[in-house]
């Protein structure tokens, strides 16, 4: 007897670690590889059109919607509203693109925002009302796009030990924010950034106030960092890690200006250590009309990119310091997407199609195939749910945690209603002619 509830004890223990392990997989939410990003106006431009959040192209796989803000200059607390459709549609729009396999963040701040958490009581409401926003929408994630305000202003110390109570305290509420997602969720709140360069290379020429800004934001929180996306538009002349001063608007630019946050560089506040390859991704306008200055035709984009990737000669005077180049760079962003979708200025979207010449076809994370898509919806569910298909004729199977067969059938149906009655973490395998995609799915009634 006593055997047997050995050998009992070392089942569950061992289904509770396969568990754990499963489930800590799920949890790793992660920015697609390769991504191409785009911002998303949450209002209607004359210039650049309202699109319906579901209707933009496809290939775009990071959306980050535009913006939260606060309620005042001196109230923290944040504030997102859909400003076209109702909170019920848009939360419905932002599921059904997540079930392909997209990451919706919000993104904070924007050209016209200024965010100060100078106080105790601004912090905890930016804290709490962001939190709140994340969890109403099911957000993936949250990006810092803040252009004003003393958070982003260095008053005193370094890179690694900034005295600036506003800066300090920003560092604090996202970590804060990503801890209570954490325990809500179980998984990684996505994080990323669109400092504009000032804030960034800027810190190379000096460092205080504008300049270098953002580095004590990205260095106390580059564990949790998962992209990188600096402004390259709308800014003056920077020195590259080179010594030498560079233009935006040309290869050049782009080229010395990655390298600078992938190497890192040194600066009055001390050394800034850069982040990996895989973290960064270039950003541009999308067109002329996008940005004040910083546009880069598609042509030059192509050279600087496969430079960089080191896949293409070099296309002017800047000389790479990795000479192999950085093949792990993760992607392109732009300022934005409804821009891009636009025919007056430049072609339909130029700059999607731009980032599929340089990184091909493959824009979601690896877990969907663009010939074999499968879309699971809603996931978790309390048991019922629906697949959908982008093939005629397919295989489905469903798998518990032990690799048990619980449901298998073929269909030449595109969408596939099923209903699951036992709590669990199941994989769905669906068998194509052009292969086997697979999907996890959580079953909590």
């Amino acid at each position: 007897m006593g055997t047997l509830l050995k050998k009992n004890m070392i089942r569950k223990i061992t289904f509770t670690l396969l568990t754990f392990i499963l489930i800590t997989n799920i949890a790793k939410t992660q920015i697609p590889n390769p991504a191409l990003i785009g911002y998303w106006h949450n209002w209607n431009d004359v210039n650049a059109p309202y699109i319906q959040l579901d209707a933009i192209d496809n290939r775009y796989n990071v959306i980050e919607i535009a913006f939260a803000i606060p309620t005042s200059p001196s109230d923290m607390t944040m504030l997102f509203t859909p400003n076209v459709v109702s909170q019920n549609v848009l939360i419905n729009k932002i599921q059904a693109l997540q079930t392909q396999g997209k990451k919706i963040l919000i993104s904070i701040g924007g050209a016209t925002t200024s965010i100060d958490l100078t106080t105790t009581l601004n912090k905890n409401a930016f804290v709490s009302s962001m939190t709140a926003i994340i969890n109403t929408y099911g957000f993936d994630g949250i990006d810092i796009d803040i252009e004003n305000g003393n958070s982003i202003l260095i008053s005193g110390g370094t890179i690694a030990s900034p005295s600036g109570i506003a800066q300090v305290n920003l560092i604090d509420a996202i970590k804060q924010i990503m801890a209570n997602y954490r325990t809500s969720h179980s998984q990684k709140l996505l994080l990323t950034m669109a400092p504009e360069t000032a804030y960034v290379q800027g810190g190379q020429s000096a460092f205080g106030n504008i300049w270098g800004g953002y580095l004590p934001i990205i260095n106390g929180l580059r564990d949790s960092i998962d992209l990188l996306q600096v402004q390259l538009y709308n800014s003056g002349s920077m020195y590259g890690i080179d010594g030498n001063i560079y233009t935006q608007g040309t290869a050049d630019f782009i080229i010395a200006m990655t390298e600078a946050v992938i190497k890192g560089f040194n600066t009055t506040g001390g050394t800034f250590a850069g982040l990996p390859a895989s973290k960064v991704a270039v950003g541009l306008p999308a067109c002329t009309s996008a940005a004040g200055g910083g546009y880069v035709n598609p042509s030059t984009v192509i050279t600087a990119i496969n430079y960089l990737r080191g896949t293409g000669s070099q296309p002017g005077a800047y000389v790479l310091s990795n000479s192999s180049g950085y093949p792990s760079l993760r992607g392109m962003m732009t300022w934005s997407i409804n821009w891009d979708a636009v025919s007056s200025c430049g072609s339909i979207y130029e700059y999607a199609n731009n980032y599929q010449s340089i990184f091909g076809n493959t824009t979601s994370i690896s877990n969907f195939d663009l010939e074999t898509a499968i879309s699971v919806f809603p996931n978790p569910t309390n048991g019922q749910f629906t697949i959908s298909l982008s093939s005629d004729s397919a295989t489905i199977t469903v798998t518990d945690i032990l690799g048990q067969a619980v449901f298998k059938t073929h269909t030449t149906q595109k969408n596939v209603n099923l209903h699951l009655y036992h709590n669990g973490i199941y994989t769905i395998n669906v068998t194509t002619k052009q292969g086997t995609t697979t999907q996890k799915l959580i079953v909590n009634q």
